[in-house]
């Protein structure tokens, strides 16, 4: 589903109301939708505020607000920019005996605060009582440990171009309802949109493609499908993962940790032989290790998908040269990773399709200078408009990219998880899931979105922060979270 700009978005909604479908009926099944998903995603009760402004988006936000309270228990308050008899008729309904209050008053458990404020039509800075509700908001955000959820957008923020005005909302989290955004998935916005949900609404489909679209399960089908019962380990793939140095062994466990904990079948770590001993007794137990001091010996041998390139340091020449004739001469998915990439401008290594680059934007920006003016998402265009491979580039909101067809962008992920080792994870969950028979593409998609997601449970179950272990030990949740449509 691909994301959409503010007059396409009226333009579904106008088409909605054509068919028969009333507003108060519209703003009743948005309401309901984003309830639920609030609900869902933050399971542990407290004191939910909704932030009201006139218009529609307040509406959506009392409804959710009900929800809240009749369906997951929260206690529930209202906080309005405008006096009850300014709203609009159908937010004005929605107040359903609710009386707007002067101020927080918190009980002891979680605050969670729902911007309400200004919706998709508002535009430029906030002014006036809005601005004086986001000063309080983001206040209570930064001294009281609130969390805030954005209701369709920050306010403050422009749903077409990204661009964040003065005095916008700081969310944590932001319910996109009906469509993905265009400008809330650029990286420009990522500091104030926060983790991206999707919020589906009966009625408000998007069709087509278009330029970006947003990495979720509920608009992607691949990864879903339950194994057949006689499922064996030789089906779910033999991954090759070729890492780890005496100065790094943490990042090739990390590696074959991702891999194992993502459902490889059979997981071999290749090291090379001055760092096994220090890697032997660290070995997940499920895993299997070769000293590797050739890499190109591994052409001959039979594996489903290659990872390379996690702690391997500075390698000799010999032993770069076999690295690069692997990567060159590889017959099935192979992910690069770490200082493999290094390599490929170096040997001028010919790629395809079945490789993916997973560069941070350090190794990306080695990688391809020449594209350093660029924002993110047009230097990743820029990238595989030379190449057949499938670019991860890392970051806050990640970014999927392959010649010709739209960016996808991730939705999952929290700052709990800026620590050494998250990529060296999520090559191996790469490795994984080639090894298991899933296309590049979709691959680097479904990757970059589990281990988001299982950082964000780890940070749900544990706090901050997340280590790449516990990133690693929420993989299984996260998959299931996929399969049942549930973020």
């Amino acid at each position: 589903m691909k994301a959409v700009t503010v007059a396409e978005m009226r333009a579904i909604e106008a088409s909605v109301m054509a068919a028969g479908v009333s507003e108060a009926e519209l703003m009743a099944r948005a309401g309901e939708a984003l309830g639920q998903a609030l609900g869902r995603a933050f399971p542990e009760t407290g004191t939910a505020v909704a932030y009201i402004g006139k218009g529609h988006n307040g509406g959506d936000a009392l409804i959710a607000l009900h929800v809240m309270r009749d369906t997951f228990g929260w206690k529930i308050v209202v906080r309005s920019a405008f006096p009850v008899s300014e709203l609009a008729g159908l937010s004005m309904a929605q107040l359903d005996g609710l009386v707007p209050e002067e101020s927080v008053n918190a009980a002891p458990g979680p605050l969670l605060l729902l911007d309400g404020l200004l919706g998709i039509g508002a535009e430029g800075a906030p002014r006036g009582s809005i601005s004086d509700l986001i000063a309080e908001m983001n206040g209570l955000r930064q001294t009281r440990g609130a969390v805030i959820a954005a209701v369709d957008l920050p306010t403050g923020t422009d749903p077409d171009s990204g661009e964040v005005f003065p005095g916008a909302v700081t969310a944590d989290a932001t319910f996109m309802i009906g469509a993905a955004k265009l400008g809330l998935l650029l990286g420009c916005a990522a500091n104030v949109t926060g983790a991206l949900h999707l919020v589906p609404v009966d009625g408000l489909e998007v069709d087509g493609g278009g330029d970006m679209e947003l990495i979720s399960p509920q608009t992607m089908d691949f990864g879903k499908s339950p194994r057949p019962f006689d499922f064996h380990k030789g089906q779910a793939g033999r991954v090759a993962i070729v890492a780890g140095s005496p100065q790094f062994t943490g990042a090739a466990l990390l590696s074959v940790m991702g891999a194992v904990h993502a459902g490889g079948g059979l997981v071999t770590l290749h090291a090379p032989s001055n760092a096994c001993d220090a890697i032997r007794s660290r070995l997940p137990l499920e895993a299997m290790l070769s000293p590797c001091d050739d890499p190109s010996a591994l052409l001959t041998k039979n594996f489903d998908a290659v990872v390379v390139g996690p702690g391997l340091g500075k390698s000799d020449d010999a032993f770069a040269d076999g690295l690069a004739n692997l990567i060159s001469g590889a017959k099935v998915p192979t992910v690069i990773d770490a200082d493999a990439l290094d390599l490929i401008s170096k040997y001028g290594i010919k790629t395809g399709n079945s490789h993916i680059f997973t560069p941070h934007p350090g190794e990306f920006a080695r990688m391809a200078p020449e594209l350093s003016g660029f924002s993110r998402e047009d230097a990743a265009r820029g990238f595989v408009s030379e190449t057949e491979a499938v670019l991860l580039l890392k970051g806050a909101r990640s970014i999927v990219a392959k010649g010709g067809i739209s960016l996808r962008i991730n939705s999952t992920g929290t700052p709990a998880m800026s620590n050494g080792g998250q990529g060296d994870l999520l090559s191996g969950v790469l490795g994984a899931l080639l090894a298991g028979g899933m296309e590049t593409f979709d691959a680097a998609a479904f990757g970059a979105w589990l281990c988001g997601r299982a950082a964000e449970i780890s940070f749900l179950e544990n706090g901050s922060p997340c280590t790449a272990t516990d990133t690693a030990g929420y993989l299984g949740l996260a998959i299931r979270d996929w399969s049942r449509r549930m973020r």
